[in-house]
């Protein structure tokens, strides 16, 4: 994690670090303030609330309440050396805690990662750079750097190579990439987060049987959905980019729809058309881009070649990202090792939808042939060992697909994991299906998994895959554990001659024989080779009919009145509200959603749903009756801070005054105050009264003042759209 420290008056100081600000000062009798904690406190404060939080994950996963734990640290310092220290860690604990939780609790704070980090010692490297911003060299895996090569299956260079290559190619970019964590709960199963260190909504995770696997997947993926624009997805580029010469790639061309809405002739062809528009309901102005919102340039659409015949056909930026998501990403060595990555992921995805929404239920793989396997089958032991029976099972559907599953049980409590992996080669299948079911997983987290269920409508309902395709939180029928397989088991291969060209080609047979038309880009422009293959009717991950009904670009009807909502007036707030009135949204979609504007998470916009913007401007308004309503359901359902929820407490109990005639607001506002005190107070007051607007929401602009957060991704953004300006002008010189 990149902090940066600035400094303040006298010896105050500020570290700035993702969306957080911590400030430090000395005490008095150090010629500071006193007005903060000095830096030793937050170090001391650290272990102490490390071990809290370990003692609290326990605790929840065993739904054993914390309100009677009480834990305190105290740091005992040695008088002939003060530099050595005992933290001494002491726990209170209710008599009716069993033996067996007393102990997991002291186990559980032994496991503290500030604890542990202290105990072995981090290495300090200090060093002068002409320019922290400029240094964009990567503490990845120093000791890659050793003349080793290692060669693994799929890689068409060694994994050492790769890497150095990768992360020459990140730090060329002017992008810091950090590791966020590793991971290692069982035996050759490795998992890590990296992100931008100064804007670290751009992040990836990475898995593999060894750490230098797993960095070489997350950094691949890292440059995937850079080439791809992924981390951009959904959010507003700004004016700037708007209005540049490309916005998305150099190759893009932008069309009009007809007069009349209809689709531009010049996007799709006859065979996406089908697909997409099969009601011939989609209009081109359903189509409009969300990341410029330049509605006047037209439709922004992205070359893509066509398979089948080498034909290019302009896919509409809107579509895609509406559609695919991160799907049939990919970066490589190679072009051809990124194709096999790219459709190896489209089959495990549309298999393991066919699997989940069809109820399937897989023949598992006979220990003779994971005997094979001798270091996947450690990993499943290590699992075992710790309490969670795992199933293999042959995803191939009778030797169609090159797709494996290992499914992971919860006995404690009842949850149900099932990873799918896909690869020409049966053993990386079966490997990523491992390392995937564990990426980014402690054995704590393996306590939030899904319950199977019965239900065939919970199982099939559109939204459950998406789920699955986000975060694995989807259900799984319990028809998938039935001994009566619905397939025969199939020792499957599909590698060919082994290299990634055979591959490529063998995967892509797969589709043609299936009828399906595949469309690819390959994006060269930061360095790297990446492609994205489309593959309409198959690889989507969201209903086509989202295109129409739940488009991410009706941010564009909402985006510049919320950004300029304390400048509008009377007739503008009216129509604002009543075009979020008509919206089809849930009103507990947050508005970070609604407009694609990054807000910082621990501010009042952050946090801001449709339902609290509504109610915030019809106090501006003084309808008081509509804002009344709101004001219950927000309470009834509230998940927000306390100090919001207390705000509104206080709003609802001043608007149940106002609207009695029978009440006077002096006869109670003496109590109120000392109930909810009278900044609080006040702000109510004043919002009712109108001369406070929208209480909390800092003002800001479409230049997104204030909106630091937004801007680091912009930034961000604006380092990919340089160097792909840089690659046109280097290739017409």
């Amino acid at each position: 994690m990149e902090i940066k420290v600035n400094y303040l008056d006298n010896l105050r100081q500020e570290a700035k670090f993702d969306d957080f600000t911590v400030i430090a000062d000395q005490p008095i009798r150090y010629k500071g303030d006193g007005s903060a904690p000095g830096p030793f406190d937050y170090f001391l404060a650290s272990s102490a609330l490390c071990a809290a939080y370990f003692v609290k994950v326990y605790c929840a996963a065993r739904d054993i309440p914390t309100d009677n734990i009480r834990l305190s640290q105290n740091n005992i310092v040695d008088p002939e050396n003060r530099y050595k220290q005992i933290f001494k860690i002491q726990v209170e604990l209710p008599a009716d805690i069993s033996d067996k939780d007393r102990q997991g609790i002291l186990r559980s704070i032994d496991r503290c990662t500030v604890k542990k980090v202290i105990q072995t010692g981090p290495e300090f490297v200090i060093e002068e750079v002409e320019s922290i911003d400029a240094d964009a060299q990567a503490l990845l895996m120093p000791d890659l750097a050793k003349e080793t090569t290692t060669f693994i299956h799929g890689k068409d260079l060694p994994l050492e190579e790769t890497i150095a290559n990768m992360s020459g190619i990140l730090a060329g970019l002017g992008m810091k990439i950090e590791i966020s964590s590793w991971r290692n709960i069982v035996p050759n199963v490795w998992s890590l987060h990296i992100r931008d260190a100064q804007s670290p909504m751009c992040f990836t995770n990475g898995k593999g049987s060894t750490k230098e696997s797993a960095l070489a997947s997350a950094l691949g993926e890292f440059i995937e959905r850079l080439n791809c624009n992924f981390f951009y997805n959904d959010q507003f580029w700004g004016e700037d980019i708007a209005n540049a010469e490309f916005v998305h790639y150099p190759d893009e061309k932008w069309f009009q729809p007809g007069a009349n809405g209809e689709l531009p002739t010049e996007i799709l062809d006859d065979y996406t058309r089908e697909i997409y528009d099969p009601e011939n309901e989609l209009l081109g102005t359903h189509l409009y881009d969300t990341n410029s919102g330049n509605k006047v340039r037209g439709i922004c659409s992205l070359p893509f070649v066509r398979q089948s015949d080498g034909e290019t056909v302009y896919f509409p930026s809107n579509l895609i990202e509406n559609l695919y998501l991160s799907n049939g990403m990919s970066a490589g060595n190679t072009l051809a090792e990124a194709q096999v990555q790219c459709l190896s992921e489209i089959f495990e995805r549309a298999v393991k939808r066919d699997i989940i929404q069809g109820e399937i239920a897989l023949p598992d793989v006979p220990e003779a042939v994971l005997a094979k396997y001798p270091k996947i089958v450690e990993g499943i032991k290590g699992l075992e060992e710790q309490g969670f029976p795992v199933l293999v099972k042959d995803a191939s559907l009778g030797g169609k697909y090159p797709v494996m599953c290992v499914t992971l049980m919860n006995p404690r409590t009842g949850g149900f994991f099932a990873s799918f992996g896909a690869h020409p080669k049966f053993e990386v299948a079966l490997e990523r299906s491992l390392t995937e079911l564990l990426q980014g997983r402690s054995f704590e987290g393996l306590n939030d998994l899904p319950k199977p269920t019965f239900s065939s409508n919970a199982v099939t309902e559109p939204n459950n895959y998406v789920e699955h395709f986000i975060d694995s939180s989807g259900v799984v029928s319990w028809k998938f554990f039935s001994s009566q397989s619905d397939y025969d088991f199939v020792e499957w291969d599909f590698t060919g001659n082994g290299d990634n060209e055979a591959e490529a080609a063998t995967l892509f047979g797969i589709l043609e024989d299936m009828g399906k038309d595949a469309y690819m880009a390959v994006y060269q422009h930061l360095g790297a080779t990446a492609c994205r293959v489309l593959v309409p009717d198959y690889s989507e991950i969201y209903l086509v009919e989202d295109l129409i009904w739940d488009n991410t670009n009706k941010a564009l009807d909402f985006r510049e009145d919320i950004l300029n909502i304390h400048r509008l007036d009377e007739e503008q707030l009216a129509a604002l509200v009543e075009r979020l009135e008509e919206v089809e949204v849930d009103d507990y979609t947050d508005i970070v959603t609604l407009i694609g504007i990054e807000f910082d998470d621990n501010t009042v916009w952050g946090q801001l749903t449709v339902l609290e913007l509504k109610l915030l401007i019809y106090i501006a308004l003084q309808e008081f009756e509509a804002a009344k309503d709101l004001v219950e359901q927000f309470l009834q359902y509230n998940t927000n801070t306390v100090e919001r929820g207390l705000f509104y407490q206080c709003m609802n109990v001043v608007l149940e005054v106002e609207l009695d005639d029978e009440l006077d607001l002096n006869d109670y506002e003496h109590n109120f105050r000392r109930m909810f005190g009278d900044e609080r107070m006040d702000a109510v007051i004043g919002s009712m009264e109108g001369s406070i607007r929208f209480y909390g929401l800092t003002e800001t602009n479409m230049q997104l003042e204030g909106l630091d957060r937004h801007l680091r991704l912009i930034d961000s953004y604006k380092k990919l759209h340089a160097a792909r300006a840089r690659f046109v002008a280097a290739s017409k010189g």
